[in-house]
Order: C-alpha cells, then structure tokens, then sequence
C-alpha cells in the first residue's frame, strides 16, 4: 500500500467532472491507501464551516467514507480554505495539522506544507495572507452573513486571478532559499507541499547531503495524486470523469 498526497483541487461547482473525479479517488483508490494527506485548497473559495452549499456536504460525505474505510485522512490549510475548522473536518472525518508539520513517511521525516509560504518573493500575496490568517479577521469575518461572505469570496478570487496574470511566474513560484530555510528549521531533508500547480520531484543537495522537495499538481483539467510507499515516490494524473 501507499500513503497519497493531493492538493490544490479548487473544488467548485463550475467543474463538475473533476469533482466527481474526486469522489470516484474517495470511493476507489483512497480507501484502499495507508493514509491520505490533502495539502491544502481543498476548494476554490471557502466561507465557513456553516456554509450550508450541496458541494461541502458531498465533498464532506465523499472523505468520510474514506475514514470510515479505516483510513487516516489528514489535511492543512492552503490559500483557498484557510477557514475550513474543526467542525467540518469532524464532518470528514480528518484531522487538522499545522502548516509546516514533520511526518515520519516510511521511515524518513518528511515536512508537509501547503507551499504559499516559500514564496517569499511574492511580497503582495504575503501582506494579503497575513491579513486573513489573522485570528481577529476571521472571527469578524465568520459572523457576517453566508451571502455577504460569498459575495466577499467572489472579489478575492477574482483579485487573485488579477494578481496572477499580472505577476511575473518567477515572482509566485517558491524562493530557492525559503526551501532550504524550511527544511533546515525542521531538521529534515524532504519536503512535500502544493500551491505552484508545477508537479515535479527537485532532487538537490542542501548542507552537502541528499535533498528533494516534491511539488503536487492541481486539479484543474485532470486529478493529480502523488503516491508514496516505502521505496518510491511517483506523481500521476487521473483522468477527470
């Protein structure tokens, strides 16, 4: 068996084919895994655990199938559904990790994060993050009314693409030094995380010893599943449904 990492899936209504292609990985492939890890983005917009949206509740069903397998679902905050509390991952039956944890992966201690943080370059994208990350701001936030905050939501992702078209690809991608500044903090020499939308797996030295950072692809045109078992580590695609 293997442990499965995906991220950046930016579930939404408007792309109804990549969320059944993620609800056939629920009911398939993920119940029969070690552990499944979502690094983040889970959805395209999220506005609270109380959105009532058909969406959350299918995809809320969809995970708590592949808990209720037997199987440890995992997940941690990206840039997209940084509001996503406990109450809908008891819905999922997952557990909540920090941003930047350490897991022992088949022996070798590996940092999970979902990657907005090495892109040190990016300074607007890091002043809006710490705006919203803020404990304060999302309390004020979660009392306003679901069509106020859906309305909200709408900007924010209409800004983003904004900032995306306008910003220079190098600019959002992670900063080489922020990399080796993460896995030195954690004393490991392996990374997972998200984020870019440009899956590879880096091999590099860091300190004169074996490094790799492994990028996982998003869910935009097709699935995209990274698959980790004792000796290997391989991205690959799922065809949408």
């Amino acid at each position: 068996m293997a442990t499965l990492f995906i991220s950046d899936l930016h579930l939404d209504d408007a792309r109804p084919q990549i969320v059944a292609t993620f609800e056939q990985f629920c009911a398939g492939e993920a119940r029969a895994a070690d552990a499944v890890y979502v690094l983040g983005d889970l959805f395209e917009t999220y506005i609270g655990d109380d959105d009532d949206a058909p969406l959350n509740a299918s995809i809320a069903r969809a995970l708590h199938g592949v808990a209720a397998a037997g199987v440890p679902v995992f997940y941690l905050a990206g840039n997209r559904d940084f509001l996503l509390g406990e109450d809908y991952a008891q819905r999922c039956g997952m557990t909540i990790l920090a941003d930047g944890t350490v897991i022992d992966l088949y022996g070798t201690p590996t940092l999970v994060l979902h990657g907005d943080v090495l892109c040190t370059d990016d300074s607007a994208y890091l002043a809006f993050r710490q705006q919203v990350r803020d404990p304060a701001w999302q309390a004020a936030f979660l009392v306003r009314p679901l069509a106020e905050r859906r309305a909200f939501a709408a900007q924010a992702r209409d800004a983003s693409r904004a900032h995306t078209s306008n910003t220079d690809m190098a600019i959002m991608d992670v900063n080489p030094h922020a990399v080796e500044s993460a896995l030195r903090d954690a004393g490991v020499t392996r990374m997972i995380h998200g984020h870019t939308h440009r899956p590879a797996i880096h091999d590099f030295t860091l300190d004169g010893k074996p490094a790799q950072r492994i990028v996982l692809g998003d869910w935009y045109e097709q699935g995209s599943v990274l698959r980790v078992d004792r000796d290997t580590a391989a991205l690959a695609g799922l065809a949408p449904h």
